[in-house]
């Protein structure tokens, strides 16, 4: 030990306590599971895993958004760099023809509560069988 209170290392390069010391720290981390979610807990049952947001509710926000975005505009811009899918962009795109119809007939509250109510439904319809099945883009 040193006169400041803080181990020191020996003359190998090494703190005290030698290899066991990093693996018992190691070991007393992993059985504590460091917070993470899914570990267990105090009791040794396994806590819930963090909540998740399922394809088709973040299809529908998404969709939504930039619905809500080019509504105004005339044109819709590259579906990638909005962060869609072809097929999401496919819902985006019908959307928006829906929604500058009722905001020209009904307004533009009108035209923003369907855009609500049908990105929900085309997202809906989309992952009601779990997703889409042809290729990363579909």
């Amino acid at each position: 030990m040193t006169t400041g209170g803080a181990p020191r290392a020996g003359a190998a390069g090494r703190l005290p306590g030698g290899p066991a010391l990093p693996a018992a720290l190691l070991a007393g981390l992993l059985a504590t599971g460091c917070g993470a979610s899914g570990s267990a807990g105090a009791s040794g049952t396994p806590s819930p895993p963090a909540s998740t947001t399922s394809p088709e509710e973040l299809c529908t926000r998404i969709v939504a958004h930039w619905s809500r975005e080019v509504l105004d505009s005339t044109a819709y811009g590259d579906y990638q760099s909005m962060g869609l899918s072809n097929g999401q962009y496919e819902i985006l795109r019908t959307v928006v023809d829906a929604a500058r119809i009722a905001k020209k007939r009904q307004g533009a509250d009108a035209a923003d509560e369907l855009i609500g109510r049908e990105a929900a439904e085309g997202c809906a319809d989309r992952y009601r069988s779990g997703g889409p099945t042809e290729g990363p883009w579909q």
